[in-house]
């Protein structure tokens, strides 16, 4: 089973994220399941959603506290959050940002094994929506690395959510697919 942790601010699209991505690998035929973590958030506010994946059907109801993948919507909440957190140390961070994975690792103090993708989303989506609001864009990340649904398999979802621009959110979550980076763990 994949278990992924989205980290996000209230608004950002963390929640619609880990949905779409559920879509997809269930249009597959696999399992799945999205959910958000929500208190008295507010606009802003970080915010957690989860989305599990498996060839079987899953059975767990709980929020997921040992992620395989942790996906960080804004680089800024990484001084707030800890990402790592539950994580064994192979466990894979993809971030969206302008620096390299080893910058990450120095700055954040991430665990030397630590896998780490990276990719400016935020440039993505805005030179292709016209708005930084990443979602969509680090999903194709997150396909890049982890592999967990096939690209195409997100057409449909996008389609049902965004209807008129699904296409442009295509092309950003294509974008960021083809364009995030590898950090070679040490």
């Amino acid at each position: 089973m994949l278990e992924i942790r989205f980290h996000g601010r209230g608004g950002q699209g963390a929640v619609t994220s880990a949905e779409l991505l559920a879509q997809a690998a269930i249009a597959e035929g696999r399992y799945a399941q999205a959910f958000p973590s929500f208190g008295p958030e507010r606009r802003g506010a970080p915010v957690l959603a989860f989305a599990r994946i498996d060839d079987h059907p899953i059975r767990l109801r709980q929020q997921i506290y040992e992620p395989d993948v942790a996906m960080v919507l804004e680089e800024a909440l990484m001084k707030i959050v800890d990402v790592e957190a539950g994580m064994d140390e192979r466990g894979l961070i993809i971030v969206n940002t302008m620096h390299t994975a080893a910058e990450l690792r120095e700055r954040y103090h991430l665990k030397p094994a630590r896998r780490i993708w990276t990719v400016d989303a935020s440039r993505i989506a805005l030179e292709g929506l016209g708005r930084p609001i990443t979602n969509t864009t680090m999903l194709g990340a997150l396909i890049n690395a982890t592999q967990c649904v096939r690209l195409d398999s997100m057409k449909a979802p996008l389609d049902a959510r965004f209807g008129k621009i699904a296409e442009k959110n295509f092309n950003v979550l294509k974008r960021a697919h083809d364009e995030c980076c590898a950090g070679e763990a040490r």
